[in-house]
């Protein structure tokens, strides 16, 4: 009974001390995206993102500091991840541009890790040697965190495999239609032109 409490418990540390900001948001053809964030100095920041849908499953990324000067920029990347130490305090801003795009909606993946994850309580500054409960806690946390990688980077893959999918699904069924029309059309051409010469044709003059 108690190593489940203390199982209960770890899991409830884990959700409360796990920070940072990760969504899925949609980006219009033409859309800019922009995501503000204030940070203080001597932080370590991660940016992670990944077009799941939409056109050729590019994106123009920057990510500008408090003075408005560009400390990272990307343009027509897919997926990419980028850590940094921030040298100033304020609001940190990270933008998503599909400006260059007339026609295609994508949906991004975006995830913002600020700072380092904060160790579970009583062993970040831990003096003497664990306790055997106390490295299962830590090893557990480490594989709850992999888990939760896992988990987003294949429900990502999933979700792009699927559109695909839908995508390669209606270009089949826009071609069967159009070689049905085609099979019709050359069919009914046929006809005609047999028609045409079996048809008598009366000599030129004659009434």
């Amino acid at each position: 009974m108690d190593y489940w409490f203390s199982l209960l418990a770890l899991f409830s540390i884990y959700f409360k001390f796990t920070t940072g900001t990760e969504l899925t948001f949609e980006l219009p053809d033409s859309a800019k995206e922009c995501f503000h964030e204030e940070i203080k100095k001597n932080t370590s920041v991660t940016v992670e993102f990944q077009v799941v849908t939409g056109g050729q499953y590019d994106v123009d990324v920057t990510v500008e500091d408090p003075k408005k000067q560009v400390i990272y920029k990307q343009i027509k990347m897919q997926f990419d991840s980028h850590t940094f130490t921030t040298e100033h305090t304020g609001v940190y801003i990270v933008c998503f541009s599909n400006e260059f795009s007339t026609f295609s909606h994508k949906l991004v993946y975006f995830d913002l890790q600020v700072g380092d994850e904060q160790p579970l309580p009583g062993i970040g500054e831990h003096v003497t040697v664990m306790t055997q409960m106390e490295t299962s806690a830590q090893d557990i946390h480490k594989s709850l965190n992999s888990i939760i990688d896992f988990q987003t980077h294949h429900r990502l893959r999933e979700t792009q495999g699927r559109k695909r999918a839908e995508d390669l699904n209606e270009r089949v069924l826009w071609w069967s239609i159009l070689e049905s029309l085609a099979v019709l059309v050359i069919g009914f051409g046929q006809v005609f032109i047999l028609k045409n010469f079996f048809t008598d044709k009366k000599p030129f003059g004659v009434k």
